[in-house]
């Protein structure tokens, strides 16, 4: 892929002094299923990584959640979340990132406060923005019905998908600022009855991604707790307490996929922020530069706190490593063309990228372009651009393979390979051992560099409204 080098100023000047330190590493998983198995196995195959990623120093855990993917078991990450910290001992976890337009606030509250109850000092809580636009003018959506909700309603309006192109223009070349590859955006199909469907069967309604700042207020109250209500009949209100969450500690996280609104909010909040290389390159420079220049000290947080996605795959040689990658691009293809996310192919069954279309190839270039496989020195060089670059505190990696070891390998070598360059005190080990106090969504420092990330849109759960 042809690339232009480039080094902006204003990209340079909004991100902090990066140097080769090396920063902790944490671990997404979206709980994949392999061609030829079941959901079931795929999580179990999940706690054992979780378990396995903790012994090799990895210093956070967490659970993505995507919806109505035949090849991906992570749909219920609070579910799973407590299995996890249950087969763990001191590895952070949690989730990267819980869509929060798909609860209400005081259920999230509940689910991840039961979780901190019993492991305390050792949950994140990742939120994501994703949902329905506003009803156009005159829509079904454009006023609320006053009788009962129908048994079957009808689907929400959902954003036309891009009309299909029989010869589409040449790809604009990838851009490569302070040695990382930035490609350009490309927008990606999606099936909007299933889309509509999904947002149907989860209970979303038009314009809802218009609530998540009000959202995010409504849950770190919960956990800051008791929480008072204005109520009319009621000179002091209602009074109530979200238990277990009310005073439960709770690392909150912000995720986000450009310079939107999740990125100011995490900074205007004085949050943590996820940004997301691994599902959207494109924005992932803007945005952690539209989060720093929006960041407000508060008391859970004095300065600004970045953690950013990859996508990796290592293994004891670039060429083994090259072969385990297989199937990705049809994979990343089957998520983009709407279907959602297939069982992950063999290296022996996956359709040679070659046999791929323009079209089909165009529309997951960009994720070809920023996967980094290889052997671990070849890895651990793409990461230190990528840490360079961005200036994240902390780095998110997703490894997806057909063969379960394979995946446990390539985790065990990176591990091994980047704290090879690491200080005692800098090491992805020494930074999970030091997170043993407990960080609350109100009233906790910062203390250590680690994170979490997912961002929005997310392509797995076919979301239209990003930030």
């Amino acid at each position: 892929m042809s690339a232009e080098t480039i080094r902006p100023a204003d990209a340079a000047s909004a991100r902090p002094d990066a140097t080769a330190r090396r920063v902790p590493l944490a671990v997404l998983d979206l709980v994949p299923i392999a061609e030829g198995s079941t959901a079931g196995e795929s999580l179990h195959r999940s706690i054992d990584l979780a378990r396995r990623a903790e012994s090799f120093g990895y210093a956070r855990y967490w659970l993505a959640e995507h919806h109505l993917n035949p090849g991906v078991a992570g749909a219920a990450p609070h579910t799973f979340l407590g299995i996890v910290a249950a087969s763990t001992e001191r590895i952070r976890v949690g989730t990267a990132a819980t869509i929060l337009g798909n609860y209400e606030p005081l259920q999230v509250a509940e689910a991840l406060g039961t979780v901190a109850a019993l492991w305390p000092g050792r949950v994140d809580l990742g939120l994501g923005r994703s949902g329905l636009p506003p009803a156009k003018a005159g829509g079904p959506d454009a006023a609320a019905p006053t009788a009962a909700v129908p048994a079957a309603p009808p689907l929400p309006a959902v954003p036309d998908a891009p009309e299909a192109v029989a010869d589409p223009a040449p790809l604009a070349p990838n851009a490569v600022v302070d040695g990382l590859v930035v490609p350009p955006q490309r927008p990606f199909r999606f099936d909007s009855a299933r889309f509509a469907l999904q947002a149907r069967l989860l209970g979303r309604t038009a314009g809802d991604a218009a609530r998540f700042a009000d959202d995010v207020d409504a849950l770190r109250d919960f956990f800051a707790g008791p929480v008072r209500y204005a109520d009319d009949t009621r000179p002091d209100g209602v009074t109530v307490q979200a238990q277990p969450a009310t005073g439960t500690p709770v690392e909150l996280w912000v995720h986000g996929s450009s310079a939107g609104e999740s990125a100011r909010l995490a900074g205007s909040q004085g949050l943590r922020f996820g940004a997301n290389y691994h599902v959207a390159p494109s924005g992932v420079l803007d945005a952690v530069a539209e989060y720093r220049a929006h960041f407000v000290p508060s008391a859970e947080l004095e300065r600004p706190h970045t953690i950013v996605s990859v996508d990796v795959v290592v293994a004891p040689t670039d060429a083994e490593a090259r072969r385990l990658a297989a199937g990705y691009a049809e994979w990343v293809l089957s998520i983009r063309e709407g279907q959602g996310a297939v069982p992950y192919p063999s290296p022996e069954q996956a359709t040679p990228d070659a046999e791929l279309s323009r079209i089909e190839l165009d529309a997951v270039q960009d994720r070809l372009d920023t996967r980094f496989v290889g052997s671990p020195a070849s890895v651990v060089a793409q990461l230190e651009t990528l840490q360079r670059a961005t200036g994240a505190d902390e780095l998110l990696v997703t490894t997806i393979t057909h063969d379960h070891e394979a995946r446990v390998a390539s985790y065990r070598l990176l591990a091994e390979a980047w704290g090879a360059g690491s200080s005692a005190a800098e090491s992805p080990v020494a930074a999970a051992s030091v997170d043993s106090a407990a960080h609350s969504v109100a009233g906790s420092v910062e203390r250590d560099g680690r994170a979490d990330a997912a961002g929005e849109p997310s392509e797995l759960a076919v979301a239209a409204v990003g930030a």
